[in-house]
């Protein structure tokens, strides 16, 4: 894995803790960027950022990621959003078509906290836009919701992922990694944490 913005997701948690959301559809703009909620119009586009084989190794994501599977997150998504147990944005340099996905859902091992998570199209690396979307819905997640923490969670073999973690200024914690299983595979998911807003 040489890509520095390879798919950093990690399982959601259970909990029955939600996030502040806002009533109105999520869109957050600045770095160049445009996060907004995705569309069924997207769900090609969805298609093609997922259906890849490092989604498939990084990512609790089905595998082959077809059209069924794109309807299918799009449907949980929208739910999600609605009960605010997890928030899923299209990152868009305009508004338009979608390059890949930052998310973020209650951090279970933290009261008040946030995690992230994001994956970019393979086709649109290089251009920094896993870090400067995970910039973009941190400070929307200390600025706007009033969160008090937020973190990574990254498989301690995912250098790409880690690659974008310090470079939006996320430091590991130290603790022993979170081990999950997902697809039959065990996942050692170092937690970094940010610093907080300036």
């Amino acid at each position: 894995m040489t890509s520095p913005a390879s798919p950093a997701f990690s399982a959601r948690p259970p909990a029955p803790v939600v996030l502040p959301l806002p009533d109105a559809p999520v869109r957050v703009a600045g770095l160049g960027l445009v996060l907004r909620e995705w569309l069924r119009e997207d769900l090609p586009a969805m298609r093609d950022a997922f259906d890849n084989p490092e989604v498939d190794r990084w990512t609790p994501l089905p595998s082959p990621f077809d059209d069924a599977a794109a309807a299918d997150r799009l449907a949980r998504a929208e739910t999600d959003r609605v009960s605010g147990t997890r928030l899923c944005l299209a990152v868009t340099e305009d508004g338009g078509l979608a390059l890949g996905e930052v998310l973020m859902f209650p951090d279970a091992h933290h009261p008040g906290g946030a995690e992230l998570g994001y994956g970019i199209n393979p086709k649109y690396r290089g251009r920094g836009l896993a870090s400067r979307a995970v910039r973009l819905l941190t400070d929307f997640a200390y600025g706007t919701l009033g969160m008090t923490r937020v973190v990574l969670r990254i498989d301690h073999d995912n250098d790409a992922s880690s690659a974008v973690a310090r470079a939006t200024g996320f430091v590991p914690d130290g603790a022993e990694p979170v081990v999950e299983m997902s697809k039959g595979r065990e996942h050692r998911l170092v937690t970094w944490v940010h610093p907080g807003p300036a």
